[in-house]
């Protein structure tokens, strides 16, 4: 894979998130780091296997998710550019949680957790990066948790729309109903509602006269 593409990629998610590194020293990251192109349905890793490796996604989609004791399929999370995945050895878990695989064609930067975090404590661009994109991992779990306590499956569908489109979009609904607690026949009833709501608002709209418009 082309060197100057992954460090543009790198700098441009920095960007993204407000930090300013330089190329050197996405370089370093670069030359420590090993990057894959994985077609889509891939396991990534496994229930058990050990957390020495993780990823940031580049572009693509992946889901981490588990399989519950009556053999149930459930979305933990989705994983998007400039997220990371296969993460609990970043939060000092030594074997895998959930099981991670990816939605569609993916590109990963696979490393080797403690030598990244070396690295990432020795230079401050680095450890702003790394602050700002756990803090966005932190952020995205007491979205997801405020959601089970204080909105109904509407609600939640209705955030998550208007937080991540992408998904709602090209992901299976079954994948999106798992991670909204709900189950495939209700997101279907939801989504359907949702549909008549606004058809009939744009009705109501197109019989206002139209000085009552302006």
């Amino acid at each position: 894979m082309d060197r100057e593409y992954l460090v543009n990629q790198l700098m441009k998610i920095a960007k993204q998130n407000g930090v300013e590194i330089d190329a050197e020293v996405i370089g370093m990251i670069v030359s420590k780091s090993i990057f894959r192109v994985v077609s889509k349905g891939s396991i990534l890793q496994n229930v058990g296997e050990e957390t020495k490796t993780a990823a940031l996604v580049l572009n693509g989609i992946c889901r981490a998710y588990y399989v519950d004791g009556d053999g149930n399929d459930i979305t933990r999370g989705f994983l998007i550019s400039g997220t990371f995945c296969m993460d609990e050895g970043l939060f000092g878990y030594s074997e895998s949680i959930v099981t991670w695989e990816t939605l569609e064609e993916t590109t990963l930067m696979f490393f080797e957790i403690q030598e990244i975090k070396d690295l990432i404590y020795e230079n401050n661009q680095l450890k702003n990066l790394y602050i700002i994109l756990l803090e966005n991992a932190l952020r995205y779990k007491i979205y997801r948790e405020n959601g089970f306590l204080v909105e109904n499956a509407t609600q939640r569908y209705i955030h998550f729309k208007k937080l991540y489109p992408m998904i709602c979009e090209s992901v299976k609904q079954h994948y999106v109903a798992t991670y909204l607690g709900i189950a495939p026949e209700s997101l279907s009833r939801i989504k359907k509602s949702l549909k008549e709501k606004s058809e009939d608002d744009e009705i109501m709209i197109k019989m206002i006269p139209s000085e009552e418009k302006r």
